[in-house]
């Protein structure tokens, strides 16, 4: 989970940011990006792709990485951005945005299958968050900001949903919602044809 990072430090680079974002396949909310700079040298034990893991292992690994982390930062856009300027557009901005926010700057940037819109020197990684401790860290802090946003705000605001169950994610009990409920302001318009009818979709002139 180090090649990548050890060549980079070899050549020099200290401040090596994970980047990595969570969220691009949901029907609800924002997409969530993290970056990670983790300190040269260190290994955690079990980070992984954050998609592998139990909920439990990454809440466990979230506190650790943060707790060891040089800098890291999570960063959201929100769901009619999305349907404004796509998902891809928008995931890609949510990255850029959690690497602009580093407290302390990157100087090399290590990213899941992506590029980031900034002047910094990166490598864009197929897989990136099961090869690079780094992606992976930031695919974890991804996920767990995500998740709790989907178990508590947004669960809190939206119960009709079932978020905190699914997610977003477009699972039967959350295509059954919609179809009971309509869409609320946090759905994304724009991938709601993809899954459903034109007679369906006329439900849909009001968001609740």
């Amino acid at each position: 989970m180090l090649q990548y990072e050890q060549s980079l430090w070899k050549e020099g680079y200290q401040a090596i940011a994970g980047v990595d974002e969570v969220g691009r396949g949901c029907l609800f909310g924002d997409v969530v990006a993290a970056a990670v700079i983790l300190p040269p040298g260190l290994v955690i034990e079990g980070v992984n792709d954050s998609k592998k893991l139990s909920e439990k292992k990454r809440d466990q690994l979230y506190a650790t990485i943060l707790q060891e982390c040089v800098a890291w930062s999570a960063a959201r856009v929100d769901a009619k951005t999305i349907d404004r300027i796509n998902i891809k557009q928008a995931a890609r901005l949510a990255m850029k945005i959690a690497v602009e926010s580093l407290e302390i700057p990157s100087d090399y940037l290590l990213i899941d299958a992506e590029k980031v819109d900034v002047a910094l020197p990166q490598q864009s990684i197929i897989k990136g968050d099961a090869t690079s401790q780094s992606i992976a860290a930031a695919s974890i802090v991804a996920k767990v900001t995500r998740d709790r946003l989907c178990a508590a705000d947004w669960e809190d605001e939206y119960p009709a949903y079932g978020i905190a169950i699914h997610k977003g994610y477009p699972t039967k009990l959350h295509r059954e919602r919609l179809l009971e409920h309509g869409p609320s302001v946090l759905h994304r318009r724009s991938f709601l044809g993809k899954i459903f009818t034109e007679e369906q979709l006329q439900l849909y002139q009001t968001p609740t």
